[in-house]
């Protein structure tokens, strides 16, 4: 069965991180830290399809670009990962009798492959997507979460990847500016509420949060953390990632174990 894996959740960011070294090394220490996955499940703030859906379980030769306008090289950029049916029936197995779920032959998304590329350059991990449905609640994508934590004593890392503070609005793209004070409220709170692994006000963060919906102005790259969140049980959280970019993304990373 192997070492017992932990769950994390990845501040991917801009995409253009996978080709900026200051950004992207520190996800690779990260994943030097860790033990060797099996396989790798992961669950993206870019793919919010509903039911539950599996996407691509053939060898990911094929990546969704889901980024519009960027340097034409990346675009061109690969991340031929194995494809991983037998943890697809797993997951299906485990998450089927409670949620229904579907199949999907959808590639990767930006906000997997991005940091996978750095954190796995080999590529080498068999690699499956699952989507986090949109018309899920908080309480039902946590659900889904402690549905997969048996995956974890079968060497499977499951990483969510979103950002815990993700305000477009007004991000500065020129350059790295210091975040504004809602910003830091937010990841200070997101911060404590899972060091103290408060899962329920993880799950009521729009009522209890400082400044939730200006952090936050769209959900969805919050709540990949409630998979991960529920996928712990009660693990410690740590943060081998922390700090901003454009000020108004949080780049936290977390561990738990």
């Amino acid at each position: 069965m192997g070492e017992r894996m932990p769950v994390g959740f990845i501040g991917h960011g801009n995409p253009l991180n996978v080709a900026i070294e200051a950004r992207h090394e520190p996800w690779r220490r990260w994943a030097t830290s860790l033990p060797r996955p099996r396989s790798i499940l992961t669950i993206s703030a870019h793919w919010e399809d509903s039911p539950v859906t599996i996407g691509r379980t053939r060898d990911h030769d094929e990546l969704v670009y889901d980024f519009y306008g960027f340097p034409s090289f990346m675009y061109e950029l690969r991340y031929p990962a194995p494809g991983a049916p037998a943890l697809a029936d797993r997951v299906e197995a485990l998450v089927g009798p409670r949620f229904p779920v579907l199949r999907s032959d959808r590639g990767i998304d930006h906000g997997a492959w991005c940091p996978l590329k750095r954190m796995y350059p080999e590529a080498d991990v068999p690699l499956l997507q699952l989507s986090m449905p949109a018309r899920m609640t908080e309480e039902e994508l946590f659900a889904v979460g402690t549905e997969l934590a048996p995956l974890r004593d079968e060497g499977v890392f499951i990483l969510a990847t979103g950002n815990l503070v993700h305000d477009l609005r007004h991000a500065n793209f020129a350059g790295d500016v210091p975040p504004p004070g809602y910003v830091e409220a937010f990841d200070g709170w997101i911060a404590g509420a899972l060091s103290r692994r408060d899962d329920r006000a993880l799950q009521e963060w729009r009522e209890v949060a400082p400044d939730a919906l200006r952090s936050h102005p769209s959900a969805e790259h919050y709540r990949p953390v409630l998979v991960a969140a529920g996928a712990a049980g009660e693990d410690a959280a740590r943060f081998p990632v922390e700090g901003f970019e454009h000020g108004t993304i949080a780049r936290r990373c977390v561990q738990l174990d």
